[in-house]
């Protein structure tokens, strides 16, 4: 089998939680998941460690600032290529604890609603980001999504606790 370079992106999700429920942002004009709910997020630039750029997608999205003490990585949800042009993604999920300001659509053009919801309840939520809260509910902190049956040491299933094989 031929060498397959290694083409990956990196991308950065904010969970914020008042209570029970969860921050969720309606995507728009992205080209990606456009009318989905997904969590604040976006791609590191290149430059900046995962906090930092987690910390920049917030204040970009949200216009919040926040403590980089309050962020906690979660879980690294490894995620296969949509399309045979796409990359293969690391997501990094952090719980963000604190933050100053009031959350607010701060980028219109990206994103039509702002809603404290129960992921589990929301049917219109991106397939991963799902896949990826419940994986944090059950105590894992890495998970793969995506990926078809036999490449993945548990096809379409999450590892648990970062256990390999």
């Amino acid at each position: 089998m031929p060498f397959e370079p290694f083409r990956a992106a990196v991308a950065v999700h904010g969970i914020l939680r008042d209570g029970e429920r969860t921050l969720l942002m309606r995507r728009a004009d992205t080209t990606h998941r456009d009318g989905q709910f997904g969590l604040p997020a976006g791609h590191l630039d290149g430059g900046e460690d995962a906090v930092t750029g987690l910390r920049r997608e917030l204040r970009e999205e949200l216009d919040i600032h926040v403590d980089p003490g309050s962020c906690r990585l979660r879980l690294v949800l490894h995620t296969a290529p949509e399309r045979i042009s796409d990359f293969e993604y690391l997501h990094l999920f952090f719980d963000v604890a604190r933050w100053d300001g009031a959350p607010r659509i701060a980028e219109p053009r990206k994103c039509t609603e702002l809603r404290w919801a129960d992921p589990r309840a929301t049917p219109d939520l991106v397939d991963y980001v799902g896949a990826a809260l419940a994986a944090i509910g059950r105590g894992e902190t890495l998970a793969v999504h995506g990926w078809p049956p036999g490449t993945t040491s548990e096809p379409g299933r999450s590892t648990r606790r970062g256990a390999c094989g």
